[in-house]
């Protein structure tokens, strides 16, 4: 089983980061947290890498139906969406809201997942169509 959606764009980091806040807002989510993993490990270790962000995204609503169906699902949550580079162009991954089903085993999980895969899908359609990828 894939555990990630993905579309490979077109553009500057940068700019498609501040496209990926936009896309998600868009769809109802905002960000949580964020992860400069770039900045981090060459802070940490010296080790030097291509830029890559994990941004914590959260849809309070569906947030929300998930922990009232299981409280540990707090475990998966915010949803975690990568953005990094490889080659020329820049790839953003969103983790797939199927793995809550998944790792749960709860029926009550499945619609909370398909609403947010609806979402994120809709999210990296928009980033897709505006940044010239979907590779």
């Amino acid at each position: 089983m894939s555990y990630a959606r993905s579309v490979t764009l077109d553009g500057a980091f940068d700019e498609t980061v501040t496209a990926v806040r936009k896309a998600l807002a868009d769809q109802g989510f905002g960000v949580l947290t964020e992860i400069d993993v770039q900045a981090t490990l060459k802070a940490k270790l010296g080790h030097e890498m291509k830029e890559y962000l994990i941004l914590g995204a959260c849809n309070p609503a569906l947030a929300r139906q998930a922990l009232d169906a299981d409280a540990s699902v707090g475990l998966l949550l915010p949803c975690n969406v990568v953005v990094r580079t490889v080659g020329d162009h820049v790839v953003v991954q969103a983790v797939d809201p199927a793995t809550m089903v998944t790792l749960t085993g709860l029926d009550a999980m499945e619609p909370v997942a398909e609403q947010a895969t609806r979402l994120l899908d809709a999210a990296l359609a928009v980033l897709a169509e505006e940044r010239g990828g979907g590779h």
